[in-house]
């Protein structure tokens, strides 16, 4: 009976340090998200840094939130592991508005630029060239690559030169915010031409609307503007 009784407390015990370390270890992607504040600190002294940045050194953890609680502040714990832990007596809410603002920016610099696709077919009138040029832009606003495609079925095939001609005027009218990464060139029935970001002419053309190039009286079609 007394062996049934020790293996069920064992058994307990085990279960409940899964549970200890699944509610108090976070996950690596959590660790230094999650700061103990003000009464959630519970050790009896800390380390203090004051609001100043001044070390004041090893005093009760009740001096230390009274110290906080006196100027309108939190009473933050920055390092736990320490011995005694280090507190620091700062805006809590600040630091977190502070501290996501960095993570958005750095988020949005980390981002990869990626190949948009703008697909063109000969006779494309005006309207719709100055719709796809203004896809185009915002794409280059955004930081991504823009690659122009054309296609040219049978008789089209003859009239090669106006495609190229329609491309130099969709390069000269991104010229703002853009370079040629790759010039027109013909592969079989198919002409591309590749436009990378250019930063030093975005502030210039940030919000200006595209107008349509003069694609003389037979250049490019309806196309489908394809997002990669």
């Amino acid at each position: 009976m007394t062996g049934v009784f020790v293996a069920a407390h064992r058994g307990l015990t085990s279960e409940v340090c899964t549970i200890a370390r699944s509610r108090y270890h976070s996950s690596s992607r959590d660790f230094g998200k999650r700061l103990r504040i003000n009464d959630q600190i519970r050790v009896p002294q800390v380390r203090l840094i004051d609001e100043n940045n001044e070390q004041v050194g090893v005093i009760e953890t009740d001096d230390a939130k009274r110290r906080a609680r006196d100027a309108r502040l939190d009473l933050v714990e920055v390092s736990p592991k320490s011995d005694p832990p280090v507190c620091r007596i700062m805006d809590y809410g600040k630091w977190k508005y502070q501290q996501k603002k960095k993570e958005q920016k750095a988020s949005s610099h980390s981002k990869q630029s990626q190949l948009k696709g703008v697909r063109l077919r000969p006779k494309i009138d005006d309207h719709d060239l100055s719709i796809k040029l203004n896809r185009a832009n915002g794409f280059l606003q955004e930081g991504h690559k823009v690659q122009f495609t054309m296609i040219l079925r049978g008789r089209e095939m003859v009239h090669r030169n106006l495609a190229h001609q329609t491309m130099r005027g969709i390069c000269d009218h991104l010229g703002d915010v853009s370079k040629v990464e790759s010039p027109p060139r013909m592969a079989g029935r198919r002409m591309t031409m590749v436009l990378a970001p250019d930063r030093k002419g975005k502030a210039s053309s940030k919000n200006e609307p595209a107008k349509a190039v003069d694609s003389g009286a037979s250049a490019p079609t309806e196309a489908a503007v394809q997002s990669s």
